[in-house]
């Protein structure tokens, strides 16, 4: 095993070169709660035009999740998603680790990250839109299990979480559709929301979960949300892999542009080939 200060020295290296795609997924994770909030109160507070112009529970839901899902596809498709990978979610993160195309400590520090920038982003939200964000029914945006019960809000988000995760290795992993894998991941968002919040309260994310249940004290059934979303996509993750090989993995970023470099398979864009390594160095 390595000693304890070889492990702090190889943090630390990894820290300092790859920073920017750490600071990227908090910043994600966060923008993502804060349109979740905005949407959220704009379309359920009782005291808000919107709602009162949009009265139909069904309807606001569908409306959020349109939201929701547009709010994804820009994230992934922004300059910082695409340097990123824009995962947002420790569970895509230990997914990727676990088939070997995420380096340890990137996974430790992207995780820190988006628990961090979730916090952060629900915070925010709560400093600027006050009690009509966090009273219900709009109460931080938490995700509780439905009228259906907890047992039956695990089964669904590990069936929500396994097929986004079935979607992005399909998507992602194929010369002809991989420049639709954010809009594919957005999509299902947008439908989970719409279709499937009643139940399980729509989640596939720890961070996210947690982001809310932290500032409401709702911590009863959040080991649903810790549980779940990572056992659904590690199962998709392991079918994936069982029907095509390993090998038909291809990078841990949901998009892989030319323009951006790569922590995770080392990729250089063109332009900076040329220059010296230490060079190259700083530039990551």
């Amino acid at each position: 095993m390595m000693p304890a200060a070889q492990k702090s020295l190889a943090a630390g290296a990894t820290l300092r070169q790859h920073w920017p795609e750490y600071l990227i997924e908090a910043w994600a994770l966060g923008m993502f709660m804060i349109s979740a909030g905005v949407f959220s109160t704009l379309l359920g507070f009782p005291g808000s035009p919107l709602q009162r112009v949009v009265p139909n529970e069904d309807l606001q839901r569908a409306l959020v999740g349109v939201a929701m899902g547009l709010t994804a596809i820009a994230l992934i498709y922004s300059p910082w998603g695409r340097r990123s990978g824009a995962h947002m979610n420790p569970a895509v993160t230990l997914t990727f680790w676990r088939l070997g195309k995420i380096a340890p400590w990137d996974a430790v520090f992207y995780i820190v990250a988006q628990f961090i920038g979730g916090i952060l982003g629900v915070l925010f939200t709560a400093a600027l839109l006050r009690d009509a964000f966090t009273a219900p029914p709009v109460r931080f945006v938490a995700t509780v299990p439905g009228a259906y019960g907890v047992n039956v809000a695990f089964v669904a988000e590990f069936g929500i979480s396994a097929l986004l995760m079935s979607v992005i290795l399909r998507t992602s992993n194929s010369p002809r559709f991989a420049k639709f894998t954010g809009l594919c991941a957005g999509a299902l968002v947008a439908v989970y929301i719409a279709l499937e919040a009643p139940v399980s309260g729509m989640s596939m994310n720890p961070a996210r979960s947690l982001a809310s249940a932290f500032p409401a004290g709702l911590w009863g059934d959040l080991w649903v949300y810790f549980t779940a979303p990572v056992l659904g996509m590690q199962a998709a993750a392991a079918w994936y892999v069982f029907r095509r090989g390993k090998q038909a993995v291809g990078c841990a970023k949901l998009l892989h542009p030319p323009d951006q470099r790569c922590i995770h398979c080392g990729y250089v864009p063109i332009a900076r080939r040329n220059l010296p390594p230490e060079t190259q160095g700083a530039l990551r």
